[in-house]
């Protein structure tokens, strides 16, 4: 599970049947948003970042394929201020090391993903 703040507050996101869900908080109450899947098929992901940057993009990143002394490959989706998936995706085969993680960090008007 990942929590971050934004400017729209914050959003969640965690991984259930091998799918990543983010949902945001539903402003001035103590609800979320609809939860809504990372675009695409899932193939048993986990483990996911994120990071929102000042102007409310918002970068959600993941693992797929690891599991106990077994790396990876590493994921990622960006999503505009309106929470729409964008065109800015990835994934690099092998990016995740046995028994490690990613995490995302909103720096210089972008994102930099660590993994």
């Amino acid at each position: 599970m990942a929590l971050v703040e934004g400017p729209s507050g914050v959003v969640a996101a965690w991984e259930t049947d091998g799918q990543i869900y983010f949902a945001g908080r539903k402003s001035g109450t103590n609800g979320f948003t609809t939860p809504e899947a990372a675009p695409g098929a899932g193939r048993e992901r986990k483990h996911p970042a994120m990071a929102v940057n000042a102007r409310g993009e918002m970068v959600l990143v993941w693992t797929e394929g690891t599991g106990w002394e077994k790396g990876g490959a590493l994921a990622w989706q960006l999503f505009d201020k309106t929470g729409k998936p964008t065109e800015e995706r990835g994934r690099v085969e092998g990016g995740i090391p046995v028994w490690g993680l990613p995490a995302a960090v909103a720096a210089d008007g972008g994102f930099a993903i660590i993994h």
